[in-house]
């Protein structure tokens, strides 16, 4: 309020008083508005706490009108600030919805935080802190808060650990680490985004680094060694030696069978190893586990020795035997070819079971190799060992078709006891071209034995053996030469026809027997099938073979003579003497070659020998072994 009075005393007019009033307001105005454009937007500021009320912290900054700090800002517990004390706020809004300063503290001390890091760090150095929660690709780590008892001075700053940064083996879930202090190195500052990545595994590799190397100058070969196993796979273990991991290879965990390590050992597992080899340049390291314990391999041929028998634990079956343990770490073959005398086996499955207890002995030992060879049936009586006295030479025995081949057939006269009969041992007239022609698989059979060859364990049987020769009785009597006889044609060759006299007998008719005119082509005279009247020539029990002719006496007599005076003027001297009529005529001489062939060409008079030899050859191929492979597991 003016004082008129005192102006009046001072001779001072309402004119100019109301000049300078005017002056001073505008002076106060223009520097209000100076002071507030030097505020912008997320500057911090210090200011005055004025009051504290239940929703808002009230602060003077120096503007026209006083700020507010939402009272949340302040954690519950977290000391309030009280009326006159100086605290940093940001300036987030001039003026809001009501027309009020927004402050914040919290961020103004984010600013700070951030601003102090920066100055104080750079990137590779090492920094530590507690993580916080877990986000997307990562974890964060709290770090630079700094505390004062209960109160917090610095809050710190959130920095980034990727996944993938935080172990040298990515741990199943990141979240385990949520509340532990970590140590990590910082990679990266984005100061424009306020970002910060650190890296834990990075750390822990170069401190790795600096171990291995040290441990490298001081490990040995056949040294022990504590370690613990880290990760695990089908093939082995990795186990880390302080510094540097070292493989134990499966085959090294155990003298025994183990089908996979987590047999044997463990993640996280600490245990003592052997040092088997160091590979500084790749730096590689073989550990192991079963060399600290000696080879049960030692002195195998005196614990085991060939002959011996044992009991044993089939623990894997092949298709080429069975793997038996006899002890933990020693395991030997069964091959299927030794399972059995009798059993003729496709499969040892047939026989034994992983978990079966079975009895085998000791045939063979390899130490260089570490394999042993073993055997099912030697604890068996073989039956070949007297079954020369059980099958005596022409005893007559009884058994089953088994198998049917080109050469003969393979009759079990018992479990694990085959005899052969070959083709030629079927029947005494018949030809036979495969022994299917007679047999059938399975059907039961009588034969005779032939012959019997224990070592080679082969038996000779026949089939025709059971009745008489009929070429030693009925067909010489029946077939005598010049006697008439119907047949039919069953086969025309270039040299003559074929004719069935009755089941299973055959006689030729050469070509020269088919007309006195010479014939090129006997198909030209005759058909398969075609029934034939002709005459018998010549009868021959040592070859088995019979001569036939169409042609009429007193044809043969012509011809005779006829070859006779041809013959008689050869020389031109003494006539030469005639040749029999049988003779002419391919009939019944005593010459050495045989009249003709059952199989058709001047080369089957040796198919008996060559049948021989190859049934020979055919059994050899049914008795023996099968092919023994490598004895692995």
């Amino acid at each position: 309020m003016v004082d008129r009075h005192l102006l009046r005393e001072f001779s001072v007019d309402d004119a100019e008083l109301e000049a300078v009033l005017e002056g001073s307001f505008d002076a106060l105005d223009e520097a209000i508005q100076n002071e507030a454009h030097t505020y912008d937007i997320n500057d911090i500021l210090q200011g005055t706490v004025v009051r504290v009320d239940d929703e808002e912290v009230v602060v003077d900054i120096g503007y026209k009108s006083e700020g507010v700090i939402q009272r949340e800002e302040w954690e519950d517990g977290e000391k309030l600030p009280s009326a006159g004390e100086q605290i940093e706020v940001l300036l987030e809004e001039f003026e809001d919805s009501i027309g009020l300063i927004v402050l914040s503290m919290r961020k103004a001390r984010r600013v700070r935080d951030w601003e102090e890091i920066i100055k104080t760090h750079a990137e590779g150095d090492v920094v530590s802190g507690p993580v916080v929660r877990k986000i997307k690709g990562g974890l964060l780590v709290l770090i630079g808060r700094e505390m004062d008892g209960d109160d917090v001075v610095k809050n710190g700053v959130n920095v980034f650990l990727p996944a993938s940064q935080v172990d040298v083996r990515r741990p199943p879930d990141i979240a385990d680490y949520i509340g532990q202090d970590i140590e990590c190195m910082i990679l990266k500052i984005d100061e424009a985004r306020k970002n910060i990545v650190v890296s834990r595994r990075r750390l822990i590799e170069e401190e790795r680094e600096r171990e291995k190397q040290e441990l490298l100058k001081v490990l040995e070969v056949g040294t022990i060694r504590k370690g613990t196993v880290k990760n695990i796979a089908d093939f082995g273990a990795f186990v880390d030696l302080g510094g540097i991991d070292g493989l134990l290879h499966i085959t090294d965990m155990s003298w025994g069978r183990i089908n996979h390590p987590t047999e044997v050992v463990k993640i996280d597992d600490d245990i003592e190893v052997m040092v088997l080899n160091i590979d500084y340049e790749k730096e590689k390291i073989a550990l192991g586990l079963k060399q600290k314990s000696a080879s049960p391999w030692e002195n195998i041929s005196e614990k085991y020795p060939v002959g011996s028998r044992i009991t044993g634990e089939v623990v894997n079956v092949l298709s080429y035997g069975a793997f038996v343990k006899l002890e933990d770490g020693i395991e030997g073959l069964v091959h299927i070819s030794e399972m059995s005398w009798t059993r003729r086996i496709n499969h040892p499955s047939e026989l034994v079971a992983i978990g079966d207890e079975v009895e085998v002995m000791v045939l063979g030992i390899n130490e260089d190799k570490q394999e042993i060879s073993l055997g099912m049936k030697q604890t068996q009586e073989n039956p070949w060992d007297n079954v020369a006295d059980k099958y005596p030479l022409g005893s007559k025995v009884k058994g089953t078709v088994r198998n049917l081949t080109n050469y003969g057939a393979f009759i079990e006269l018992e479990e694990g006891v085959d005899g052969l009969l070959h083709i030629s041992d079927m029947s005494w007239t018949r030809k036979i071209s495969h022994s299917n022609e007679m047999l059938k698989k399975g059907e039961p059979l009588e034969c005779e034995i032939l012959s019997v060859d224990q070592e080679r364990r082969r038996i000779a049987l026949g089939l025709k053996q059971l009745d008489d020769d009929p070429w030693e009785t009925t067909i010489p009597e029946k077939y005598s030469p010049g006697r008439s006889v119907t047949g039919k044609v069953t086969k025309i060759t270039n040299f003559g026809v074929f004719v069935e006299l009755e089941d299973e007998l055959e006689g030729l008719l050469h070509v020269s027997e088919l007309s006195e005119d010479k014939i090129e082509h006997p198909e030209t005279m005759v058909k398969v099938g075609d029934e034939l009247e002709v005459r018998i020539l010549r009868v021959d029990t040592a070859d088995r073979k019979i001569g036939l002719s169409c042609r009429s006496d007193e044809e043969i007599r012509e011809a005779a003579a006829a070859e006779a005076a041809q013959g008689g003027g050869g020389d031109g001297g003494g006539s030469a003497p005639a040749r029999k009529v049988e003779d002419l005529k391919g009939g019944t001489g005593d010459s050495s070659k045989p009249l003709f062939s059952l199989g058709g060409s001047a080369d089957d008079s040796s198919d008996a020998d060559d049948g021989d030899a190859k049934a020979e050859d055919a059994t050899e191929e049914e008795n023996s072994d099968e092919e023994k492979p490598s004895e692995e597991g």
